[in-house]
C-alpha cells in the first residue's frame, strides 16, 4: 500500500508473517481470518453482510434481534433474523434480559436450524435500555448474567455461543473480566470487548490495555477485540499489543466495505491494496444500494442506503454538496445520476481514512434503575417490557 495510506500510528507495521497467529476457532467454525463483523442494527442486514463477504471471508454477524419478540413470533424481528440463502456460517446476535426468554428463541433458532452460531449481547449502552436493567447494565449483576449465557448454552447444544460487552458501565464499574471468565465457565465458545465503558458510548480512543488484561484473565477460549478498527494495520497491531485472538470490525468498514479485502491481504502476508478511486467507490455504491431495493423494496431500500451514502463519500472533495444530494434520494436513477457528475479517477482522500463513522462520539452518564446498585448478587430479571435495543450493537 502506498505509504500515504497508512495512519501514522500504523506506519513500520508488516504484513502477518506466516504462522504468526493461531487460526481463529469458535466451537467448529474456523473463519479463514480471524475478523468478526460487529452487529450494527440497521446496518447488518443481508445485504451489507453480502457485500462484506464478497470482499474477504470472516465471521458476519446480524444485527440485534431480541429474544423475547422472537419467541412470541413478532414479523419484524422474524424478518430481521433472516439470512440470504447463500449465507454461510449464519450467525446471529441474540438481546436476551432473562433466562427463559434466552432459552427459549435459542431452542428455536437451533431447532429450525436457522443458524450455525449465537452471540449474546451485554454491552448495548442506550440510555432507554440500561435505565431498566437491560444491555451493559446485566454484567453489573453477575447471577443474573450466568443465568442468561446457560441457558443459551445449554439451549445451543452443538452451535457455539458468544458474548459481546464493553469494560463496565463506567470506570467505578468495571466488569469485563468477571464477564469474560463467566462466559468462559458457562461453556460460550469465544468472548469479544469493546474496549470502551458503557459510559463513554464512542467517544474517546478504545482501552486495548482492557483487550490485553481480558486475555491474560480468560485462557482457554479465544478473546476477541473491539474499537478502533479503522483500517486493516489496526486489526494487526491490535493482535500483536494484546495477545487477543482475533478483532472485530464495527464502524471501520461503514462505507468502506472494501476493509475486509484489506485484512485479508495482511493476514496472508500481502500489502493491501490502496483504496479505490471515485469511480469503483460509485460501482460498489450502486450494488450495496441495489442489494438492499431488493431485500427491502425499493422505497425503503434507496432510504435505508442514504446513510450509507454520507459515509461512502466523507471526505471527498465536496462531499458536503454531494452527501446534501445523496440524502434525498427516492430511486436507483437518482443515485446513479448524482454519481456520475463525480470525476471516476477522483482519488481517495488520505485524509479520509480514520475519519468517524456511525455513531458519534460524546459522553453520558449512564442510567440505571433506582436502587440497582443496592443488590448486585440479586439474579432477577429486569422488571417490566423491556425496550428492543434497536439502536445498538454494543
Amino acid at each position: 500500500m502506498n505509504p500515504v495510506y497508512i495512519g501514522e500510528r500504523n506506519r513500520g507495521v508488516a504484513p502477518a508473517a506466516p504462522g504468526e497467529f493461531a487460526p481463529l476457532r469458535i466451537g467448529p467454525l474456523l473463519p479463514d481470518v480471524p475478523v468478526v463483523l460487529a452487529p450494527m442494527a440497521g446496518i447488518t442486514n443481508p445485504p451489507f453482510r453480502s457485500l462484506c463477504r464478497s470482499f474477504g471471508a470472516g465471521l458476519y454477524v446480524s444485527e440485534m434481534i431480541t429474544a423475547r419478540a422472537l419467541v412470541e413470533g413478532n414479523a419484524k424481528t422474524l424478518r430481521l433474523a433472516g439470512f440470504a440463502p447463500d449465507e454461510k456460517p449464519r450467525s446471529l446476535q441474540l438481546y436476551a434480559v432473562d433466562a427463559h426468554y434466552t432459552g427459549e428463541a435459542v431452542r428455536w433458532l437451533v431447532g429450525e436450524g436457522h443458524v450455525d452460531h449465537i452471540d449474546l449481547n451485554f454491552g448495548c449502552p442506550v440510555r432507554k435500555v440500561t435505565r431498566r436493567g437491560g444491555g451493559a447494565a446485566i454484567p453489573l449483576k453477575r447471577n443474573l448474567l450466568r443465568s442468561i449465557v446457560r441457558a443459551a448454552v445449554c439451549a445451543a447444544e452443538d452451535i457455539p455461543v458468544t458474548i459481546k460487552f464493553r469494560i463496565g458501565v463506567d470506570d467505578r464499574y468495571r466488569t469485563s473480566l468477571d464477564t469474560g471468565r463467566i462466559g468462559e465457565d458457562e461453556g460460550c465458545a469465544a468472548v469479544a470487548l469493546h474496549a470502551r465503558t458503557a459510559a463513554q458510548l464512542y467517544d474517546g480512543e478504545a482501552e486495548w490495555e482492557a483487550i490485553a488484561e481480558l486475555k491474560q484473565a480468560v485462557r482457554s477460549i479465544p478473546v476477541l477485540g473491539n474499537g478502533d478498527i479503522w483500517e486493516a494495520w489496526d486489526a494487526l497491531r491490535m493482535l500483536r499489543e494484546t495477545g487477543c485472538d482475533g478483532v472485530v470490525v464495527g464502524r471501520g468498514c461503514l462505507g468502506r466495505p472494501w476493509l475486509f479485502r484489506d485484512l485479508a491481504d495482511l493476514f496472508a502476508g500481502r500489502e493491501p491494496e490502496d483504496p479505490p478511486h471515485f469511480g469503483e467507490v460509485a460501482r460498489v455504491m450502486r450494488d450495496h444500494a441495489g442489494r438492499l431495493a431488493e431485500w427491502m423494496g425499493p422505497r425503503f431500500g434507496v432510504r435505508n442506503f442514504r446513510k450509507h451514502a454520507t459515509w461512502y463519500t466523507k471526505g471527498f472533495p465536496g462531499s458536503a454538496r454531494l452527501r446534501d444530494a445523496l440524502i434525498r434520494i427516492e430511486t436507483l436513477a437518482e443515485l446513479a445520476a448524482i454519481l456520475e457528475r463525480v470525476d471516476p479517477d477522483e482519488r481517495f482522500p488520505p485524509s479520509a481514512m480514520r475519519l468517524p463513522r456511525g455513531k458519534r462520539g460524546g459522553r453520558q452518564k449512564v442510567a440505571l434503575p433506582e436502587g440497582y446498585l443496592d443488590e448486585l448478587d440479586d439474579a432477577t430479571p429486569p422488571a417490566g417490557e423491556l425496550a428492543a435495543a434497536a439502536e445498538s450493537g454494543g
